[in-house]
């Protein structure tokens, strides 16, 4: 697979509600390609209403910068190297977590972009769509 699908799109959308449920937090989950084309959303009943554009735009930070949200956090904070980068690209990189790229063969194919509760709870929602891509 080189590619994020519908299909697979939907796969992982699945597999991230079903970590939500599990752990009782609803969340938005959103599923881009490597463009940062928005290939999959979904709000879980509850969830709540920013986390709408959240979700989005921690997948379009991950796929744009080819890294987890975490990741961009720990580079942007004071004294860091990309100090003032969650300013840029009119507000749409965030800078906390949950938000992952989709690599194949170390390739960034897409991205997942969780929101809804804490960073952690994002973080984890988010990372069973990676490993259900992973599994793919």
């Amino acid at each position: 697979m080189t590619e994020v699908t519908l299909d697979v799109a939907k796969r992982l959308v699945d597999a991230a509600e079903a970590e939500a449920e599990e752990i009782d937090v609803p969340m938005c989950i959103a599923v881009m390609d490597a463009g940062a084309n928005l290939v999959a959303f979904h709000r879980m009943d509850g969830a709540l209403l920013a986390s709408i554009d959240i979700a989005r735009n921690k997948a379009y930070t991950s796929v744009s910068l080819k890294l987890s949200t975490d990741t961009v956090w720990e580079v942007s904070q004071p004294g860091e190297p990309l100090y003032g980068l969650g300013g840029t690209n009119d507000g749409r990189i965030v800078t906390f977590g949950g938000g992952f790229p989709l690599e194949v063969d170390g390739e960034v194919v897409g991205a997942v972009g969780v929101s809804g509760g804490s960073a952690e709870e994002d973080m984890t929602v988010a990372e069973a769509a990676v490993d259900a891509f992973e599994s793919m």
